[in-house]
């Protein structure tokens, strides 16, 4: 896996990614559009993710069986469709409906992850993984503060158009660079599909890890739709360019995501998930004590997202490493359930901002977080256990 190929692979991953993202920042926007509540419009974050779990546990494990070169960029073409079909919805129902699809479609990054560790060699693998893991959150900190600075200049219909553009090019491009690769097992959907389901009974570590996953997922989407409720209002009343350039202090997060990769090609994964955890916590003890002023707000989203991102590139890396032959059905069991633990900080986030406001959105996160610590801490030992086959694989 060469350096060029693993960073195409990271813009490919970053810009699918970032298609769930680009509303977040432009919610009051498209709110003020449609003659809603931004509360109402936060429905479209939930339903993308809603539909991007449904996707990847549909779609993702037939990396395992199909021809990758073909299917991702299949992929990525369903996925420009649906944002150009965004750009022009008449109402904000049809909009909900097509952000859903593009959430269903936009499943490219998560074959690409173990497409990326299919190529890597043994001890290369975690490097690789960190560098597409990181290309993804970076294209989630990267589509916030586009999404706010091109709806400020053009409007967010125009955004969608722009993006949809972006995923048909990229869609060529990596038909033209994906490998040929060696038939794969030949299985039912029906028995991919049962095998998936069946994960989480048969492996522990699989169990675990995919609890830590979707409990960091949660705090993720709580935290950074909190902080758009947070800096839209008053004393800041920014604008959603001025909320997009404050997101970009998580980019110090992608940044170490891309370094710990390397802790799991030298077998400290299991360790260096409990250290993740407790620097996001401690980003949150921050965010807390400083949630009106803006200085201390950045430092507490930089060490936020050193920790909770380092935590994500670690336990997929870890969740991939359980049985290399169903890799794909892997990875959908730990993206389905981070992004239902995604959808579910969204939901949240609106309602416990009417309640107590950011103090209540850091709270619930916080203590979200300090459930996935204690299982970090009650089962180290079943999180590094060897390697074991996913129920159903022969």
């Amino acid at each position: 896996m060469a350096p060029g190929k693993a960073f195409l692979f990271a813009v490919a991953g970053g810009a699918a990614v970032g298609n769930l993202y680009w509303a977040q920042p432009i919610l009051d926007t498209i709110a003020t559009g449609f003659g809603i509540s931004i509360g109402a419009a936060g429905q479209l974050i939930t339903v993308t993710q809603l539909g991007y779990a449904i996707g990847v546990f549909l779609l993702v494990p037939l990396g395992d069986i199909v021809n990758r070169r073909v299917v991702i960029p299949a992929f990525m073409m369903v996925a420009a469709t649906m944002l150009a079909a965004s750009a022009i919805a008449p109402t904000f129902s049809v909009l909900l409906v097509t952000l859903a699809l593009v959430g269903a479609s936009t499943v490219s990054g998560q074959l690409l992850a173990p497409l990326a560790a299919d190529l890597a060699d043994d001890d290369q693998r975690g490097r690789v993984l960190g560098t597409v893991a990181s290309g993804m959150l970076l294209g989630v900190m990267i589509a916030r503060a586009i999404s706010g600075i091109v709806t400020d200049l053009i409007g967010w219909r125009a955004l969608y158009l722009i993006v949809a553009g972006l995923m048909l090019v990229l869609s060529l491009v990596m038909y033209r660079a994906l490998p040929t690769l060696a038939p794969r097992a030949r299985v039912s959907y029906r028995a991919l599909l049962a095998s998936v389901l069946g994960t989480y009974g048969h492996n522990a570590t699989a169990r675990w890890i995919g609890l830590i996953g979707a409990a960091a997922m949660a705090t993720f989407t709580l935290f950074w739709t909190g902080l758009t409720l947070l800096l839209a209002a008053a004393p800041f009343g920014f604008s959603t360019t001025q909320i997009g350039l404050v997101g970009l202090a998580g980019i110090f997060g992608a940044l170490a995501a891309q370094r710990v990769g390397r802790l799991a090609d030298r077998g400290l994964t299991v360790p260096a998930i409990g250290v993740g955890l407790v620097v996001a916590l401690a980003g949150f003890v921050v965010a807390g004590l400083g949630g009106s002023s803006l200085p201390v707000l950045l430092v507490a989203i930089a060490v936020y997202s050193i920790g909770i991102q380092s935590t994500m590139v670690l336990t997929q890396t870890r969740m991939l490493a359980v049985d290399p032959a169903s890799r794909s059905r892997l990875n959908t069991v730990f993206v389905v359930g981070n992004f239902i633990g995604g959808s579910v900080g969204s939901a949240l986030a609106g309602g416990l901002w009417g309640v107590g406001g950011w103090q209540a959105i850091i709270v619930a996160a916080a203590a979200t977080l300090g459930v996935a610590l204690v299982v970090w801490v009650v089962q180290r030992r079943a999180l590094g256990h060897p390697s074991v086959a996913v129920a159903g694989h022969h």
